[in-house]
């Protein structure tokens, strides 16, 4: 569990400077359109589609840390009237429907659309990037939260 432990942290601390470096690039962007456009009356036609390829990235990967610091959005009125045994059983289960939901959405769903927006050879119009680079964080999103289930379960059963 130690060595879990140390790949579990390592994991949160590149997550944590990635989506630190991409809120980051994502403000300077907005910033730099906005003062291009009513400043400078000119605006490059690449910031648009930078900051909408930042926010995907961004909501994504914010996702899969969210739910590895089990931060996520939850219901939990009827969890917080279970026993302590009661909880860790429907938190499993939680965890358990979590990774189904990340394999067949995000690795599943999310590698055939990358596969197929790489095979097609679609590129963004103003960036010229393959599209299928931009939705790569689709499923390691969902490679990272199957991660986080598993370790999340592991914990919970110490």
């Amino acid at each position: 569990m130690e060595t879990l432990e140390r790949i579990y942290n390592s994991i949160n601390k590149v997550i944590e400077k990635t989506l630190i470096v991409i809120f980051s690039l994502l403000v300077i962007d907005v910033l730099g359109q906005v003062f291009s456009r009513y400043v400078l009356s000119n605006s490059p036609s690449f910031t648009e589609e930078f900051a909408r390829f930042s926010l995907i990235w961004l909501s994504i990967l914010g996702m899969a840390y969210l739910n590895g610091q089990k931060a996520h959005l939850t219901m939990d009125y009827l969890y917080q009237k279970f026993s302590k045994e009661k909880q860790k059983k429907v938190s499993i289960v939680i965890e358990c429907l979590i990774m189904l939901f990340a394999l067949v959405v995000l690795i599943v769903g999310g590698g055939n659309l990358v596969y197929i927006t790489l095979s097609l050879g679609q590129i963004s119009s103003a960036l010229h990037v393959h599209l299928g680079y931009v939705y790569a964080i689709v499923p390691i999103s969902g490679v990272l939260i199957i991660f986080y289930s598993i370790y999340n379960i592991l914990k919970e059963r110490t």
